[in-house]
C-alpha cells in the first residue's frame, strides 16, 4: 500500500533543538515516565492481589492502568533517548508501528473510560439491578469488544498513513509519529485523508466525551434523592472520573477535530495527553479512593511482614 519508496526514514525534531533544553526534557520526562510506570503498575498489582478490589469498577480500573502504561510506553522511552541524541531518526516501519500502538491504546483508554462511566451510572442510578446488569463476566466481554474496536480504529489509521505518498521532506516537527504531522510531509493533496482522520479519531474523541459527560450529568442529577453519605461517596468517585475524562479528552479533541494545520502549542498539548494524563490518573484514583488506599496499605504491610520473616 505504501505508494512511494523515496522516504525510508523520518527525522523527529522533538520538543526542542537547544542542547540545554534537551537535557531538561530528558530529566523531566524520565521522571514523568518512571512516575507513570510506578503509579500504574502499583494499581495493577494492588487490584490483582487484593480480594477487596474484585468488583467490576476495579476490573475496569485495572485495564485503564494497563492501557495508560502501554500508551505512555509507546512514546516516552524513545522521546527520552532522543533527548540525548544529536540526530533522531525513525525508520518508516517503526513510525507506522508507533502510529498503530499509540492509537490502539489511546482508543482502548477511551472505551475503558466509557465503560467506567456506564458502571458508575448503573451503580448509582440502578443500584438494585447492578449485580444483574454489571458483572466481571459482562465487563470481560465489554473489554474484549473494546480491544477489537481499538484494533479496528488503529488499523484504519495505518491504512490512511500508508496511503500517503512521501517523496521528499522527511523531517517531522514533533516528538512522535502521528497522522497530523505526517500529513504535512505528503507530496499530494491530503484534504480527503484529513477529512477521514477527523471523521475517525475526531469523531471517536468528541462522541465519546459527550457520552461520558452526559452519563455523569445524569448521575449527578440523580444524587438529589440519595442520603448525605451516599452523595459524598458517589461525588468522590464521579469527580475523580470527571477530572480524568476532562484531562484526557480536552487535548485529544483539540488535536484531532480540526483541519491539517499545526500550531506552536501542539507539541506541549500532546505532552499533556500522552505523558501527563497517564501520570495523573493513578494519583487521582488513589488519592480519592479509600478502598484502593487501604488495599495498598495491606499490600505494603504484607511485604514488610514477609521481609521480616526472611
Amino acid at each position: 500500500m505504501h505508494l512511494n519508496n523515496n522516504v525510508t526514514e523520518f527525522i523527529l525534531l522533538g520538543l526542542t533543538q537547544d542542547p540545554v533544553r534537551k537535557k531538561i526534557v530528558f530529566a523531566t520526562f524520565l521522571l514523568f515516565y518512571l512516575g507513570t510506570l510506578f503509579g500504574n503498575l502499583l494499581i495493577i498489582v494492588t487490584i490483582k492481589t487484593s480480594r477487596a478490589l474484585q468488583s467490576p469498577m476495579y476490573f475496569l480500573l485495572f485495564y485503564l492502568s494497563l492501557s495508560d502504561t502501554c500508551f505512555c510506553t509507546s512514546i516516552a522511552p524513545r522521546m527520552i533517548v532522543d533527548a540525548l541524541s544529536k540526530k533522531n531518526t525513525i525508520s518508516f516501519s517503526e513510525c507506522m508501528i508507533q502510529v498503530f500502538i499509540l492509537h490502539f491504546f489511546g482508543c482502548l483508554e477511551i472505551f475503558i473510560l466509557i465503560l467506567m462511566a456506564v458502571d458508575r451510572y448503573v451503580a448509582i442510578c440502578k443500584p438494585l439491578h447492578y449485580t444483574t446488569i454489571i458483572s466481571c463476566r459482562v465487563c470481560g466481554v465489554l473489554v474484549a469488544m473494546a480491544w477489537v474496536g481499538s484494533c479496528v480504529h488503529s488499523s484504519a489509521q495505518i491504512f490512511l498513513a500508508l496511503s500517503l505518498p512521501f517523496c521528499g521532506p522527511n523531517v517531522i516537527d514533533h516528538y512522535f509519529c502521528d497522522l497530523q504531522p505526517l500529513l504535512k510531509l505528503a507530496c499530494s493533496d491530503t484534504y480527503v485523508i484529513n477529512l477521514l482522520l477527523v471523521s475517525n479519531s475526531g469523531a471517536i474523541c468528541t462522541v465519546s466525551f459527550v457520552v461520558v459527560m452526559s452519563s455523569y450529568i445524569v448521575i449527578l442529577h440523580s444524587l438529589r434523592n440519595h442520603s448525605a453519605e451516599g452523595k459524598r461517596k458517589a461525588l468522590s468517585t464521579c469527580s475523580s472520573h470527571i477530572i480524568v475524562v476532562t484531562l484526557f479528552f480536552g487535548p485529544s479533541i483539540f488535536m484531532y477535530t480540526r483541519p491539517a494545520t499545526t500550531f506552536p502549542m501542539d507539541k506541549m498539548i500532546a505532552v499533556f495527553y500522552t505523558l501527563g494524563t497517564p501520570l495523573l490518573n493513578p494519583l487521582i484514583y488513589t488519592l480519592r479512593n479509600a478502598e484502593v488506599k487501604n488495599a495498598m496499605r495491606r499490600l505494603w504491610s504484607k511485604k514488610l511482614i514477609s521481609d521480616d520473616e526472611r
